[in-house]
């Protein structure tokens, strides 16, 4: 087990808490503050225990001087400051005097959110390269790093990897979380246990297919993954999306889970990729000529219904439909409320999923929504993730 950031006693240590603040902004202001709430209950422990707290964080990607001005962290420190009601101090420098000399003045209680890591990515990729001497050196900023960024714990970088690999180090409380309700799908997931799969390439899931279709009772398919095995069944799915690279495994599952792979029996579609036109329903075996099917229809939520509303734990990875479209989101919005009314333990894979539940207002309806959408599906697949492996263990 890893150390936790309850397991240190930060009385007058300077922590540095990496966390995710990969937050959406536009003109300076910020769309979705979701992952800035999530971070609080271990800023507000440090807080609590009179640490003097470096906060780090990447936003977006940095490519040019020009992408530096866009993806300023700026608009988060005034957010946090009053998410805490208290100053969070922004330092527009990602190392230096003036970032050195504002820590070396701290103060007890003091907060500084340093400027986006991923300014060291340009022009020498720094941070995402995990440069040894960039992690040494915010390393040298701290008495103690706490992770609690899970969406980038599968990444290997200079501001998790580099830093816990220097100074004594654990995880925050969202971190914790993440492992905990993930971990359980994998070791201990209560039966019957469904497993919901969506997204448009089957390729970027198959490894995460293959370990779950092992755990779970069942998997319901949304998306072009529901395609590729209506596919693989011989349906022709006329104008929609579907992975071909993917086809042949798709058969190999169904010749093997036939009784597990719970496909698609209808849904809505249109003859272009937009919003607001004709809106075609069929069976999946009478797709008219030129229709892609971007959403679940009726038969199919009725029939995934059945095994949802007596399972005892679903894992939902990945967007059953186009649920942005305001003509296509009947399918998403419909499962929601199938999930939000049964007895089952309820998790929500990070990424589109997550973003798709949190828009159509349920985000406080599920037991988790994971902040990780790589790392999840990284961390179901089984593999060891970078970002917690160089923590100390307990």
């Amino acid at each position: 087990m890893k150390k936790v950031i309850t397991d240190f006693d930060l009385e007058g240590k300077k922590v540095i808490i990496r966390c995710d603040f990969n937050v959406p902004i536009e003109n300076g202001i910020i769309l979705d503050d979701n992952r800035i709430k999530e971070s609080l209950a271990t800023i507000k422990y440090a807080l609590d225990n009179n640490a003097k707290i470096i906060l780090l964080s990447h936003l977006g990607r940095i490519k040019s001087e020009e992408d530096k001005k866009n993806n300023t962290l700026k608009p988060v420190a005034d957010r946090l400051s009053l998410l805490l009601g208290k100053e969070v101090i922004f330092i527009n420098e990602t190392r230096g005097l003036v970032l050195e000399n504002a820590i070396n003045n701290m103060n007890l209680g003091d907060i500084i959110l340093v400027q986006n890591t991923r300014y060291e990515d340009y022009p020498d990729n720094k941070e995402s390269s995990n440069d040894m001497e960039l992690g040494k050196y915010w390393a040298s900023l701290g008495d103690i790093f706490i992770n609690d960024a899970f969406g980038t714990a599968h990444r290997a970088h200079a501001s998790n990897v580099g830093i816990s690999s220097n100074i004594p180090s654990g995880i925050g409380f969202l971190v914790s979380k993440e492992l905990d309700m993930l971990g359980n799908l994998l070791d201990n997931p209560k039966s019957p246990y469904v497993a919901i799969m969506g997204g448009a390439k089957m390729k970027d899931k198959i490894k995460v297919m293959d370990k779950l279709i092992e755990k779970a009772d069942y998997i319901l398919l949304g998306g072009g993954i529901a395609n590729t095995f209506l596919v693989a069944e011989k349906i022709d799915v006329k104008a929609s999306v579907y992975d071909e690279e993917s086809v042949e495994h798709a058969k190999m599952l169904m010749s093997r889970y036939k009784n597990k792979i719970i496909l698609p029996l209808d849904g809505y579609g249109s003859k272009e990729y937009k919003d607001g036109l004709e809106v075609y329903y069929s069976d999946v075996n009478n797709i008219k000529d030129g229709v892609m099917m971007l959403d679940l229809g009726p038969k199919t939520l009725e029939l995934y219904k059945k095994y949802l509303v007596n399972c005892n734990t679903v894992f939902w990875n990945g967007p059953i439909g186009v649920n942005y479209f305001k003509n296509f989101e009947y399918g998403t919005k419909t499962l929601c409320e199938i999930l939000k009314n049964i007895n089952a333990k309820v998790v929500v894979g990070g990424g589109d999923s997550a973003a798709a539940v949190i828009s159509l207002g349920y985000k406080d309806d599920f037991d988790h929504i994971s902040t990780g959408g790589g790392a999840s599906l990284e961390f179901i697949e089984g593999k060891e993730l970078p970002g917690i492996k160089f923590i100390d263990n307990k």
